[in-house]
């Protein structure tokens, strides 16, 4: 699962360059930087389940 979020991390941020690098697309520069974000949030809280000893 954590392998699939890093994947999803770096299409987010390659994406995110391409919209800052072509003119006229700012917009999927802030829709790549947003699901960047969100995925990263996921995957921060993921890491911290697991890292918590078992009940």
């Amino acid at each position: 699962m954590l392998r699939f979020l890093g994947l999803l991390l770096v299409v987010w941020l390659v994406i995110s360059v391409v919209g800052a690098v072509v003119k006229g697309l700012f917009w999927l520069t802030v829709v790549g930087l947003l699901f960047f974000v969100a995925t990263a949030a996921i995957g921060w809280n993921k890491r911290e389940t697991k890292a918590l000893p078992p009940r």
